[in-house]
């Protein structure tokens, strides 16, 4: 019997260390897609989240049966109602065969000024690299700072398969990880930074990449795309 009682109360004593460490390491992050709505989210340019964009099993998703030319009826980017400054967000994706997605920062929601996110805010890319004809563009890859800086090493998984991205932004630093890896690590608003975007498609538009404040957007670029696990830190 007092062996029993021994192993009983060092078992609960184990459950309760396991539940204090993950407890601690949770501390400070906020989920931003909470696995059942989209309460904290809102088109970008003002309104509600289109229909489009729907919840399952924990999943947000982008259903695109629906379509008005190449884009989705009810869908559209869609932006976190808070903006954020110096963070840590991490979410887990995965596109469909073909697919096209993209996770942008510090985005500017006036689609009076900015017509379209993409105007502000850079991107950390979402794509099938085999499927969709960006896999065949330099620093369009699954992983990259959008056509800005391509990643160091290749970690993207297949289409299908989970793939768990990170984005640090601390006061200019920036890093992008892909699947635990460290794929993009460069600095913001300094020189290097306005010549790379003097050289990128960004150039057209004088606020890309300007704004050290902004909101998180996901992006519809027409393509089947689920996130879960979203949340933030704030730094």
């Amino acid at each position: 019997m007092h062996n029993k009682l021994t192993i009983l109360f060092s078992t609960l004593l184990l459950i309760t260390l396991i539940s204090c460490s993950m407890q601690e390491n949770e501390k400070g992050w906020t989920k931003l897609f909470d696995g059942k709505t989209t309460a904290g989210w809102h088109k970008y340019g003002g309104g509600a989240v289109g229909s489009a964009w729907k919840v399952k099993d924990g999943e947000l998703y982008l259903d695109t049966l629906a379509k008005a030319d190449w884009k989705i009826k009810e869908g559209g980017d869609i932006v976190t109602d808070k903006e954020y400054e110096n963070f840590h967000l991490k979410y887990d994706w995965k596109i469909s065969k073909n697919g096209n997605s993209g996770v942008m920062f510090y985005v500017q929601d006036d689609s009076v000024k900015y017509k379209a996110s993409y105007e502000t805010g850079p991107e950390m890319q979402v794509l099938d690299n085999d499927g969709h004809p960006d896999g065949k563009i330099f620093k369009h890859h699954a992983g990259d700072l959008y056509d800005l800086i391509p990643c160091s090493t290749k970690t993207v998984k297949p289409v299908g398969e989970w793939n768990h991205a990170e984005i640090i932004c601390d006061h200019g630093s920036l890093t992008f990880k892909l699947n635990g890896t460290a794929v993009v690590q460069t600095t913001m608003w300094d020189d290097a930074w306005i010549e790379l975007i003097a050289n990128s498609k960004f150039k057209q538009w004088p606020g890309f990449g300007a704004f050290k404040k902004g909101h998180i957007c996901i992006q519809d670029h027409g393509n089947m795309v689920w996130y879960k696990e979203v949340m933030v830190k704030e730094l």
